[in-house]
Order: C-alpha cells, then sequence, then structure tokens
C-alpha cells in the first residue's frame, strides 16, 4: 500500500461504506454489540467473526481470499471495516492502541508507521513469528515490524518497488523513444539523468503537458532508494543535516523551477484530473500506482502507458497486519493475518489488484510472471517490478518519517511551482517538519 493513502498501495477507490471519516474511522466505533470494540465472539450463525481495519483497497475482499478462506475454515465469518486514506485512519489507530480499547482482531499499519508501532505500542500486539514464516519474507520487511527484543508484532502485505510510468504517445510527440528497455537507458542509475531526460521532453512537449505529475512524486521516488534518510541508524533525526534529503530536495526544485513538474499536490482531486486528461508524460510508479492510474484515466488511454525501470531502485508503500492483544479471537486472527500474507494468497492479490508481494517465492509464480495491466498493455509488469525488488537497499525507518516526507512535499518542494524560491520552500518545510517534531 502507498504511503500516502497505501496507500498505500495499493486499485486505490473510495469504498462507499465508508461514510464519514470522524470518530468512528475504526471499527471500534462500529455497533456490533460489543461495547470494548470492533473485535467479537461471534459472527453470523454462532461463527467466530474475525475483523480487519484496513486503509485504502487492500484487496483482499476484492481477490476472493476471505470468501478462500472461509470455504477452508467453515467457523470463520470475515468482516472489514475500511478507511479510504491512512491520513485520517492512522491517527484513529494510535488513539485505540493507546487506550486499547475499540480495536479490530487485525489492524493494518503503513510502511511509513511502522517504525512508531514498534517503538510505542508493541506491547498490546501479538508476537507474530510463530505464525507468519520469517524465510517466506523479504528479510528487511521482516525486520520492519521486528522489536529490539526480538518480537514481529507484524506481517507484511506488499511492498513498493519503484518504476517509472509513462505515456508512450506523449513521449513519441516530444521525439523520445518509446521502448521501455531504451527508455530506462535513457536514465540509468542517475536522476540527474531523469531531469535531463524531462528537460528534452519539455523543449518538444505537446502543448500544457509537463514532463512529470508533481513534485511529491519526484522526490518521494529518489529518496525511496537511499538507506538513509531521515534518521541514522541509532534512531537520530538528520533529514536536515544528510546531504542525500538535501540533494533529492534541490533536484526536485530546480526541476520545477524549470517547469518540468506539474503544480498539483499527489492524491487530491485536481491531481487526479491531471491524469484523466493526459497532462503528463511520466511518473514515479509503484506496482499499486499502476491501479490509481487505471481508476483515475479515461478508457482511451488503456494501453497507451508503458512502464521502465527507474534510474535507482527504491521501495515506496507497504503494509502490514498486526493482531492487537485485546482482540477474542488473537489465535484465529494470527491464523488468519499469516495465511493473507503468505507467499500464494500474496501472488494471487497481485494478479487481481497489483499489490506486489513482499515474499519472494512468490515471484516465480503465473500469477506475477504472467500479470498485466490494461494501462501498459503487454508490457511484463510482475518481471519489471521483481527486478527493481532485487535490488532496494535495506532502509532505516524512523517513527515520524511520514511527517518528514509529507513535510518535504507538501510545505516544501510544491511551493516552488507556486512562485516560491528553493531556499524557501526549504526553510518552510525545515520549519513546518520541526513544529510536529515537537508537538
Amino acid at each position: 500500500m502507498r504511503a500516502r493513502t497505501r496507500t498505500a498501495r495499493r486499485r486505490v477507490v473510495v469504498l462507499a461504506a465508508v461514510a464519514s471519516l470522524g470518530a468512528g474511522l475504526l471499527a471500534g466505533c462500529a455497533d456490533d454489540g460489543n461495547d470494548e470494540g470492533g473485535s467479537s465472539s461471534e459472527g453470523g450463525g454462532g461463527k467466530t467473526k474475525i475483523t480487519l481495519g484496513l486503509f485504502g483497497t487492500a484487496g483482499f475482499e476484492e481477490s476472493g481470499l476471505y470468501k478462500e478462506y472461509e470455504k477452508l475454515h467453515p467457523d470463520i465469518d470475515i468482516q472489514q471495516t475500511v478507511v479510504e486514506r491512512n491520513e485520517n485512519y492512522y491517527p484513529a489507530l494510535i488513539n485505540h492502541l493507546t487506550t486499547n480499547s475499540g480495536l479490530q482482531d487485525i489492524q493494518m499499519v503503513e510502511v511509513g508507521n511502522i517504525a512508531e508501532i514498534v517503538e510505542t505500542q508493541s506491547d498490546k500486539l501479538l508476537d507474530l513469528s510463530k505464525y507468519g514464516k520469517k524465510s517466506d519474507y523479504l528479510e528487511w520487511k521482516w525486520q520492519q515490524a521486528t522489536t529490539k527484543d526480538g518480537q514481529t508484532i507484524g506481517v507484511g502485505t506488499d511492498i513498493g518497488p519503484m518504476a517509472i510510468c509513462y505515456r508512450t504517445d506523449l513521449f513519441k510527440a516530444a521525439g523520445l523513444p518509446t521502448d521501455r528497455e531504451e527508455v530506462g537507458k535513457l536514465w540509468a542509475g542517475s536522476w540527474d539523468k531523469f531531469v535531463d531526460v524531462g528537460k528534452q521532453y519539455q523543449d518538444k512537449a505537446p502543448k500544457g503537458t509537463t514532463f512529470l505529475d508533481s513534485p511529491g512524486g519526484l522526490i518521494q521516488a529518489i529518496l525511496s532508494g537511499e538507506k538513509d534518510r531521515f534518521y541514522d541508524s541509532s534512531g537520530k533525526v538528520i533529514y536536515k543535516t544528510n546531504p542525500a534529503v538535501k540533494d533529492a530536495f534541490d533536484l526536485t526544485a530546480q526541476a520545477a523551477e524549470d517547469g518540468l513538474i506539474g503544480n498539483q499536490t499527489q492524491f487530491q482531486p485536481a491531481w487526479d484530473t491531471t491524469i484523466a486528461n493526459s497532462k503528463f508524460a511520466a511518473m514515479s510508479c509503484p506496482p499499486w500506482m499502476l491501479g490509481y492510474i487505471k481508476g483515475k484515466s479515461k478508457p482511451e488511454s488503456a494501453g497507451k502507458w508503458e512502464i521502465a525501470q527507474a534510474p535507482k531502485s527504491g521501495n515506496w508503500g507497504g503494509s502490514f497486519l498486526t493482531v492487537p492483544k485485546s482482540g477474542k479471537n488473537t489465535e484465529e486472527a494470527a491464523k488468519l493475518a499469516a495465511w493473507l500474507t503468505a507467499p500464494e494468497q500474496q501472488a494471487k492479490l497481485f494478479g487481481v489488484q497489483g499489490s506486489f508481494p513482499s515474499t519472494p517465492a512468490a515471484y516465480d509464480s503465473t500469477e506475477v510472471k504472467s500479470a498485466k495491466n490494461d494501462m501498459t498493455g503487454d508490457a511484463p509488469i510482475g518481471t519489471i517490478f521483481a527486478q527493481a525488488a532485487e535490488n532496494i537497499p535495506v532502509q532505516t525507518i524512523g517513527p515520524k518519517d511520514q511527517i518528514i516526507q509529507q513535510g518535504l512535499t507538501d510545505n516544501g518542494v510544491i511551493l516552488v511551482t507556486q512562485g516560491k524560491s528553493p531556499e524557501e520552500a526549504w526553510n518552510n518545510a525545515v520549519k513546518t517538519i520541526d513544529n510536529n517534531l515537537d508537538q
């Protein structure tokens, strides 16, 4: 799932069942006859009910995995409550964990929040190491949800290996190659080369289009490939002194000053419109982004997108399933969480949903190898993302990564597209981030 709404990643759709995003964001506020929270011991027909609190579109229901599990376990009744955006979901989750009430049997946690959960809430969550099989998962993914004393409080769902999605029609119109191998060679190994390609595009760009969609997407992609970003291995905040962060900010700001980037904030309605109206030629593209593109594009855009390797490998997105100890069915919930994230199920989920597996064994599956997307035609998306996943660095994750990333984008580089200087944008981002870190 993608970092912003997992999102994450996450197709990302608005779920009609979520009518409001107030105090009842999690199922603990639903009326299920249990005053202590969302967990309930009985479902329909006397079955054991397992509830899940999710955000974005995890895809478990849409892919038929719940029905498959219920068929294998006739005494289990699975129900989910979904909030569209993680920024609405996560504050409520923290509140429920802090009070140890109102929690579902299984709660999803986005990768940008997992370090904070491990550091501050692990005592509220079940150790899943005896349910999930460590060797099934990428080592760095497993470690992200593991405490210093060796308890693993979350099993990984998906990851977000970085690629670049681009419009072949717009590239062709600007005199650029359209073959994915040739395109990848244009910027291989360097984000500076990537921006240079943007300058070539902009010189002959179709009227009213930019090379990239949003400054947030570019800085996110660059930083997704850095081992150390906002924290060092000791837990010290280093974003202001880390050259990699400032370099990423400056490169993005320069691209914005040069007019290579649209002036919209990602995952907002105005940005959605730029996708629908084909207003940009390329974008940072982890697997879940393909679902977002498909959901926001007009039908005539199908097959006009392609996908190439990013200049450097990185990871954007991914989530975990956790099991609160306060639930009435922790044993059954842990078994379900482990089953949903096992290689076989992750492969099926990618085939239907586009959530790329955090379990390497799934990469050789038919579902991954033969995966296609309507927007990218015959592109072997499973193979492309698997290659990217092989080179993702083991990244240091801090408890406030999401706050820092959002500050750099929404309170930083976006301002350059609105007329602020890079220096003004950086100073505003730092002020906003530091104020939020002090709270």
